[in-house]
């Protein structure tokens, strides 16, 4: 399962979890996390190396290159980002798109400059 906007990206790559800005508070559905949760021990279970395929879709991550760092931020995906941090993993499977500033702009407004801020 894809987004409309990664359908055609095949590049899936594994991100640490701590690169990620997570701008939004996310609201959660506790059954639905339980049920990642699952998938997630379930696939480390029957498989060598879970981290190629853990059983979950890729979460969507914009990168924002400045000067000259890349920047990456997750504005979807939030039971998946929980699944992934409660049952440990330092990596989560995402889609990368690369997007401008201005494109940032579009999703936090006014605030884009705090974004690059150091956390």
């Amino acid at each position: 399962m894809s987004s409309i906007q990664t359908s055609n990206l095949n590049n899936i790559v594994f991100l640490p979890l701590d690169q990620i800005r997570r701008p939004i508070v996310p609201v959660l559905d506790e059954a639905k996390i339980a049920s990642m949760i699952k998938t997630l021990e379930d696939s480390s279970a029957k498989m060598t190396n879970p981290d190629l395929d853990d059983g979950l879709p890729p979460i969507d991550i914009l990168r924002v290159r400045r000067d000259g760092q890349d920047y990456y931020f997750g504005f979807g995906g939030c039971h998946r980002f929980q699944a992934y941090e409660r049952t440990g993993r330092k990596t989560v499977k995402a889609k990368v798109v690369p997007i401008t500033e201005k494109m940032l702009g579009m999703y936090v407004g006014g605030s884009v400059d705090q974004m690059f801020k150091s956390r």
